[in-house]
């Protein structure tokens, strides 16, 4: 039988591996990556095999050659380009001809039954297969669902927590018939997980998801390899080792050929050791992997870390969960922290200290006795994850630095062509211009140019990139909700909240930590926008109807919150004939984080000003000047769903749309509203992004927040707390009504929420039971799970950067909303035994 393995990754993320050999080629335990998956496959009878190459492709030949020492065919076919996963293999139709084939990568372990997978195939008559696996974290992979027969239903490429409808996902192995490789185009790119199997699932061809037993796991980064090892180790996969199994001592060793091992060494839990291998006196070995001629001196002790060939370890050295590459030497007496790296043909002076998580690029050098450390304090969040959607946040000075700011910088900027701009504001805290600043420092080393707004807010940010002039933007703020957190937020070069496949590349060249840096005379410039103020209020003015509002003569009170909205709202108001009493109109860097406690105090003091002075409105603005808190004119505060469902009736008493766009999470109250005017609501995720991509894709009347935020046609594409505050003074003058004389209409619908605790690792589990008790009921799969029973309904959604869930319920009354929550928790809690 025949198989392809995807042998042609670059293995990025990976670095500094991956600098020397392709992806496939890096060793576990002691033999390449890809070894392993050719075994696999000759075991289950795949004795003719087609390797896919693209980077480094001789490291790869000149190893398994013909494939005779392996027990297999084995031939090559190096890409003249790049055409994707799908189109690679259809690149290959010389090879497969009329029969069915294997698909597998060349960078996984694993060792599941490959003859079942080929059994259901054939069973099911299938023309697609993908084998299938539970994770626990399914956020990196293609999350399959399937119905009792193992028919695919619904595919989703790597998905947010809220997409994460099943925890069976992907495991890029798959069985195809020469008919779905012929479906593929020739020599062009072309994706099985974007195009070809969204693509089958539309024909309604017989795809078929096959759950294996066994071990998985892409080796994806350097965590995964670790894991990997140690997953090896505790004897969790089943692989052939090629060497002699020894109890030695209380400990289980996998020894190689031509041993020199001091009697005095001491071995704990399971360690593999090589060909040539030399351990002296009183060295002490632990769960560990030893490659082929290296030496580990005497009194060195080497625990949960793995040593590639032809590594000297001097004498008293400590290793410790960390990695030395091939053909290092590491000094005597010298200590290596977690996570530490040592890569190949580099070396290590004498009692020198490697900090955790730092890495030493190949061919470097550090002196005896020199400490070297890292900028970066490595903790899980950047381990796992640097982006949540367009954002990077963490503790101001403890994981968000001015050394990790730089590096960010520079990371971006090297994303960009040298000599392009950048804008960057932020907020006027101390911290956020301390980290703007490094940003910034970063940048330029790349050979960017900034431009500094300085403390303009994000509204201004967007507002500068619509003009096409720069590559991207970048707003520093402290958490809205704690001071001690800094956001660095992205947006794209069209003001769009930075799409999550662009944070994803620069968060791959962030962690390799191998971005170039510009030549002197490549070095950019710093220069602050010119008129930008007056633009932006011109064109603001000129997507209202202006002339309605300065008929009614508005009186306004307006909180701006210390934000720099009054750098900018003021001169629009002007304009607007409105008096306007403004509170907290000056900037504030010790206000800059809002407490619960101060926003119910600030929303009071709105109340009694509006009330005291007979004022139309009242409006409270966020720091950033995305979203507003509104108070009507008697004094009532407006929820922020009440305050949807306001703008909704108002904008279709005065506009004809076809379509409106609001979040899957929104009051049921929207449908009601639009489908008395003939409109139709779309839904959408439950963030910034999906507000944004709405309106640039569906052309609706206005997409409208569940959090004070709205955006409307012809001036921004993202929320602007601004625009959006005189858009409803807008509304209210075309309707001749107000809120106030509104809102009785819309009091009856109860919306409330809960948090349920769930750890990490059984989300995608309670997911997936989540999916089986949804089945016979109308549901929406957007953003979580929405099960729709009429007259109520019931959200439940996976928190992205909690260990938790959040139910969110509305009905009729708030008891029955309060009974819906109540189910929801137990069922939650009981999903995840």
């Amino acid at each position: 039988m025949k198989a392809v393995i995807m042998a042609g990754g670059f293995g990025t993320r990976l670095r500094p591996l991956t600098l020397g050999l392709p992806k496939p080629m890096v060793p576990m335990a002691n033999r390449p990556m890809m070894e392993h998956i050719v075994k696999l496959l000759g075991k289950h009878g795949f004795d003719h095999i087609l390797s896919l190459l693209y980077f480094q492709p001789e490291a790869i030949t000149g190893y398994f050659g013909d494939g005779t020492d392996f027990g297999v065919k084995m031939e090559y076919l190096r890409a003249e380009d790049d055409y994707g996963t799908a189109g690679s293999v259809r690149n290959a139709g010389d090879f497969i001809g009329d029969e069915r084939i294997i698909i597998i990568s060349g960078d996984v372990l694993t060792d599941f039954d490959l003859s079942a997978v080929m059994r259901f195939h054939e069973e099911r008559d299938s023309v697609a297969t993908m084998v299938l696996t539970h994770m626990e974290n399914p956020l990196q992979y293609g999350v399959v669902i399937t119905d009792d027969n193992g028919r695919i239903t619904r595919f989703l490429e790597k998905p947010t927590w809220g997409e994460v409808f099943s925890d069976k996902v992907n495991t890029g192995i798959y069985v195809l018939e020469p008919e779905v490789v012929n479906m593929i185009p020739y020599r062009k790119f072309y994706d099985f997980s974007k195009d070809l199997y969204p693509r089958l699932l539309k024909d309604d061809a017989p795809m078929y998801g096959y759950t294996a037993d066994g071990y998985w796991r892409d080796v994806g980064n350097i965590h995964e390899y670790m894991q990997a090892h140690r997953d090896l180790l505790a004897g969790n996969v089943e692989i052939e080792l090629s060497k002699n199994e020894l109890q030695h001592q209380g400990a289980t060793l996998w020894i190689g050929k031509n041993q020199d091992v001091d009697d005095r060494a001491k071995f704990e839990g399971v360690v593999i050791l090589g060909d040539d291998v030399s351990i002296e006196s009183n060295a002490t070995l632990s769960n560990c992997t030893i490659g082929d001629n290296t030496r580990i001196g005497s009194d060195a002790v080497v625990k949960d870390s793995v040593v590639w060939d032809g590594v000297d370890v001097g004498p008293g050295t400590r290793l410790t969960d960390a990695m030395v590459l091939s053909n290092a030497t590491i000094g005597g007496g010298t200590v290596l922290e977690k996570n530490a790296i040592i890569s190949e043909n580099s070396r290590v002076g004498k009692d020198a200290l490697v900090k955790a998580g730092c890495k030493v690029w190949p061919g470097k050098e550090v002196e005896d006795g020199a400490t070297l450390s890292t900028s970066l304090i490595w903790g899980e969040k950047w381990n796992r994850e640097l982006f949540t959607d367009a954002k990077v946040s963490g503790l101001v000075n403890v994981e968000i630095t001015p050394e990790f700011a730089t590096k960010l910088g520079a990371a971006c900027g090297s994303t960009f062509p040298k000599g392009q701009s950048v804008v960057i504001s932020r907020d006027a805290g101390n911290a956020s211009r301390m980290i703007a600043r490094s940003i910034m420092v970063g940048l330029v080393s790349a050979g960017v140019n900034v431009e500094d707004m300085r403390t303009l807010p994000i509204p201004l940010v967007r507002y500068g990139l619509k003009t096409g002039r720069h590559a991207g933007g970048l707003h520093v703020r402290h958490s809205p909700f704690n001071e001690d957190i800094i956001d660095v937020i992205f947006f794209d070069e069209k003001g769009m909240d930075l799409p999550s496949s662009k944070a994803k590349s620069l968060e791959r060249v962030f962690f390799s930590e191998d971005f170039p840096r510009a030549r002197v005379g490549e070095i950019g410039i710093i220069d602050y926008p010119i008129r930008l103020l007056e633009a932006y209020r011109q064109d603001f003015l000129d997507a209202l109807e202006v002339d309605v509002i300065k008929k009614r003569r508005f009186k306004v009170v307006v909180d701006y919150d210390y934000g720099g909205a009054v750098e900018v709202f003021p001169a629009i108001f002007a304009a607007l004939n409105c008096e306007v009493i403004s509170l907290n109109a000056f900037i504030d860097s010790s206000k800059i984080t809002r407490t619960r406690e101060r926003t119910a105090t600030s929303l009071q003091t709105l109340s009694s000003i509006v009330c005291s002075l007979n004022a139309d409105i009242g409006f409270l603005l966020d720091n950033n000047s995305e979203k507003i808190r509104v108070v009507d004119r008697l004094g009532n505060q407006v929820s922020d769903m009440l305050l949807l469902l306001l703008v909704t009736s108002l904008y279709l008493r005065s506009y004809t749309t076809k379509l409106i766009a609001v979040p899957v999470v929104a009051s049921m109250g929207v449908e009601e509203i639009a489908s008395d005017y003939g409109v139709q609501v779309a839904r959408l995720r439950s963030d910034h992004l999906a507000m944004m991509d709405a309106m640039v894709n569906l052309d609706p009347g206005f997409v409208g927040g569940t959090r004070g935020g709205f955006i409307y046609p012809g001036f921004q594409r993202g929320a602007d707390a601004m625009f959006a505050a005189v858009k409803i003074l807008e509304l209210m003058a075309k309707g001749g009504i107000t809120l106030a004389e509104v809102r009785g209409d819309f009091e009856g619908y109860f919306v409330k929420e809960a948090e349920v605790p769930c750890g990490w690792n059984k989300k995608g589990q309670v997911m997936r039971r989540l999916m089986e008790h949804s089945e016979p009921y109308e549901r929406d799969l957007i953003d979580g799970v929405r099960i729709n029973h009429g007259d109520h309904w019931v959200l439940v959604t996976p928190d992205r950067n909690r260990a938790s869930f959040r139910i969110v319920a509305e009905s009729r009354s708030p008891e029955k909303t309060d009974s819906i929550l109540d189910t929801y928790k137990e069922h939650i809690a009981e999903w995840q035994k």
